[in-house]
C-alpha cells in the first residue's frame, strides 16, 4: 500500500503583488493626510501599515525562497525562512507598537486638534483596502504560519480602520481631542493581542519545538502499541517550515525482518493523521548486546 507524501503548496504570487501594491499607496494616502489633519491615530496606523509592507515582503520572499530545490549544503533547501520571516515580521510590529504607545501617550499632555472630516475619509479607505487584502489571504491562514502573518495583519488593520472613523465622527461631532491618544493606545493594544500569538508560534517553531497540533503522547502510544515494537527512543517532532512536518524515532523491534509494508503504514499514519511530510524511522533489533547511543530518553511498553 502507498502513500503520496507530496505536498502540494498554494501559489500566492498574485495575492502578495496585489496586496503589497495596494497597501504601499494607502501608506502615502494615509501619511500625507495624517500630517495635514495632524492626526496621531492616522500618522500611527500608516507607521503600522507601512510595517505591514515590510512583513508581506518578508512573507513574500520567504514564500518564494522556500520553494527551492534542496542542496548538499541544504539538504531541506530553505524552507526555514518562512518561519525567519513570520518572527521577524512579529518583532518588527512589536517596536512599532512600543513606538506608537509612547507618542500616543506624550499626547495626552498636549492634545492637538484633529480634522475628523479627513481622518474619516482615510480611514474609510483604509477599511476597504485592507479588507481586500485580508481576503486574499484567508484560505491559506489556517495551514500556513507565514500567510497567517499576513491574513491577521490586514484584518486587524480592517478593524482598526473602522475604529479610526468611528472615533473621526466623534470627534467631528463633541470636540473630544483626548480620542485621538485613545485610540491610538487601543490599536496597539488590539494588534498586539493579535500579534503574540503569531510571535510566540515563530519562536517556537523556530526553536524547533513540536508545533501545536501535534499530539505527541498520543504519537507515543501509537508507536508503542505497534507489532513486535519492544521501545522507542530519539523521538523527534519540528517544522522545516510554516507548513512542513519532520519527524524521526527509532523503533527497537523482536523481529529481525526489515518490513517495507510495515514502514509504509507507520508513514501512512503520521501522514494522514498529522500532516508530517518528511518521515525518517530508524530499525533497531531489540537485543542485549546493541545500545544505541540515542536511548537516553527511553519509552517502553
Amino acid at each position: 500500500m502507498g502513500h503520496d507524501h507530496s505536498h502540494e503548496v498554494k501559489n500566492y504570487n498574485k495575492a502578495f503583488s496585489i496586496g503589497i501594491t495596494l497597501n504601499i499607496i494607502f501608506v502615502i494616502i494615509e501619511a500625507a493626510y495624517g500630517v495635514m489633519a495632524d492626526s496621531l491615530a492616522l500618522i500611527a496606523d500608516a507607521g503600522h501599515n507601512l510595517s505591514d509592507v515590510v512583513s508581506l515582503i518578508l512573507a513574500w520572499g520567504a514564500f518564494y525562497l522556500a520553494k527551492k530545490d534542496p542542496s548538499l549544503k541544504r539538504t531541506y533547501g530553505l524552507k526555514k525562512v518562512t518561519i525567519l520571516a513570520s518572527l521577524t515580521s512579529s518583532i518588527l510590529l512589536l517596536i512599532a507598537l512600543g513606538a506608537i504607545a509612547w507618542e500616543a501617550i506624550g499626547r495626552f499632555a498636549d492634545p492637538q486638534p484633529v480634522d475628523g472630516l479627513i481622518v474619516i475619509i482615510v480611514a474609510g479607505i483604509g477599511v476597504v483596502i485592507n479588507t481586500i487584502t485580508a481576503l486574499l489571504f484567508m484560505d491559506g491562514q489556517k495551514d500556513d504560519l507565514n500567510i497567517r502573518g499576513a491574513y491577521l495583519h490586514m484584518a486587524a488593520d480592517a478593524g482598526v480602520s473602522l475604529g479610526v472613523v468611528i472615533a473621526g465622527i466623534v470627534i467631528m461631532y463633541t470636540g473630544w481631542l483626548w480620542l485621538d491618544p485613545v485610540l491610538s493606545l487601543l490599536i496597539v493594544l488590539v494588534i498586539l493581542l493579535g500579534t503574540w500569538g503569531l510571535f510566540r508560534d515563530s519562536v517556537n517553531l523556530a526553536m524547533d519545538a513540536v508545533p501545536k497540533d501535534i499530539d505527541m503522547e498520543e504519537i507515543k502510544e501509537y508507536l508503542l502499541n505497534l507489532p513486535n515494537i519492544k521501545e522507542i527512543h530519539a523521538l523527534h517532532v519540528w517544522a522545516l517550515s510554516t507548513t512542513e512536518i519532520a519527524f524521526s524515532v527509532h523503533l527497537v523491534s523482536n523481529n529481525k525482518k526489515i518490513d517495507n509494508e510495515f514502514l509504509d503504514e507507520v508513514q501512512g499514519f503520521l501522514h494522514d493523521n498529522y500532516k508530517i511530510e518528511h518521515i525518517t524511522i530508524q530499525m533497531e533489533h531489540a537485543i542485549d548486546s546493541y545500545v544505541c547511543d540515542l536511548n537516553k530518553v527511553t519509552f517502553r511498553r
